[in-house]
């Protein structure tokens, strides 16, 4: 294993809840895992995210490490529009969509998709800083 992938690898993780803002955002979700990584000191390395129908609430997973320096994250939310579909074409379309997305995100690390219970497509990005 490389020392860059070797950085990467991680067995700590913190859960998280809320509902999605009216703007479709994870707004004060985003600021709950910001201030976490914040004190806890944590390295983090990756995120997941679920939308629970039937509650509305999202559920956010933060992958980090705690045995190594600490850095500060932000995490920002944007609407890529409906899911059309699955197939090919909307796939493609959908991607061209993220591309531009993280192109507007500096310092990025990882990204994550979640879908809503009326198809809204919301990218989810944790950067640097």
């Amino acid at each position: 294993m490389s020392a860059t992938v070797g950085h990467q690898v991680h067995s700590k993780f913190k859960l998280f809840a809320g509902s999605l803002s009216p703007d479709g955002t994870i707004g004060a979700l985003a600021k709950e895992v910001e201030a976490f990584a914040k004190k806890a000191k944590a390295a983090p390395k990756s995120i997941g995210i679920e939308y629970v129908e039937h509650t509305k609430q999202v559920l956010l997973s933060l992958g980090y490490r705690d045995d190594e320096p600490g850095y500060e994250i932000t995490l920002h939310s944007v609407s890529l529009g409906k899911l059309a579909g699955t197939g090919a074409e909307d796939l493609a379309k959908a991607e061209e969509k993220m591309g531009e997305a993280a192109d507007k995100v500096e310092k990025l690390i990882c990204h994550e998709l979640l879908v809503t219970d009326t198809n809204e497509l919301i990218m989810v990005f944790m950067a640097h800083g």
